[in-house]
């Protein structure tokens, strides 16, 4: 991935705080839930929090293929790629935030509070200028006029 591109998809999710973590279970069924991302600056890479038994780490350790997708508005992130589980604790001190230990109140120091690491392989994002305004604007014209719809940016890029 290019610089360029780095920056394109880091300024999409910047700011985002909520992200849909999807794994794959045992049986191969697609499993997704919401996580909190953690407010790193975004070089390919997403950290989220989580106890050591859950679901997602256990997927993780069976199949460490994931999906993230992050977005609001009229911005949308889905960023593919292999996520690790992560044991240490000054990464996990690092990131710590009132806002984890509201999640995980047993602190970072604690085994049962690991870390998922998400290093992205490709991306691919949708970007409509305005948010939800200008999209239902650009639906009602394209109905009006039978055009299709002025949606704004979509592209695939590898991380």
């Amino acid at each position: 991935m290019t610089t360029e591109d780095t920056r394109k998809v880091a300024e999409l999710i910047k700011g985002e705080r909520f992200a849909f973590l999807t794994t794959i279970a045992p049986g191969g069924k697609l499993t997704s839930r919401p996580m909190t991302l953690q407010e790193v600056e975004f070089d390919g890479d997403l950290w989220f929090f989580a106890e050591r038994g859950s679901h997602p780490v256990l997927h993780i350790a069976a199949t460490p293929q994931v999906n993230v997708g992050v977005g609001s508005g009229g911005t949308w992130v889905s960023l593919t790629g292999n996520a690790v589980v992560v044991d240490d604790v000054a990464k996990k001190k690092e990131l710590w935030n009132s806002g984890v230990e509201a999640w995980f109140p047993q602190g970072p120091d604690d085994d049962s509070v690991v870390l998922i690491k998400v290093d992205g392989d490709s991306a691919e994002y949708w970007n409509a200028p305005g948010g939800r305004l200008a999209t239902a604007f650009s639906f009602v014209k394209a109905k009006a006029t039978g055009e299709r719809i002025e949606s704004g940016e979509n592209e695939k890029v590898e991380l």
